[in-house]
């Protein structure tokens, strides 16, 4: 039998996006509608603002993120991501 794995998942909303945000056990690395996040975000600052919780609750190196985002723009994106963290 395998062994079940936690996951946490929730919505966040900024704007006009929404993140479907799924947090599990991992390196740290963060996914956004299938693309490594410095590829989909582009700026620095904006995979600061995505990070901000992971790191003031000193979790970044332990949990992976899976977003899915609809609407809004890369600054609502983050922010939306953020808010469901």
């Amino acid at each position: 039998m395998q062994e079940q794995q936690q996951v946490w998942a929730a919505t966040g909303r900024r704007k006009e996006a929404t993140a479907r945000v799924r947090l599990v056990p991992g390196t740290g690395r963060i996914f956004v509608n299938g693309r490594e996040s410095a590829e989909f975000f582009r700026r620095a600052t904006l995979e600061m603002i995505v990070r901000e919780p992971l790191v003031l609750t000193e979790l970044e190196e332990r949990f992976d993120l899976k977003c899915k985002t609809t609407g809004g723009g890369l600054t609502g994106v983050a922010g939306a991501i953020k808010h469901a963290l």
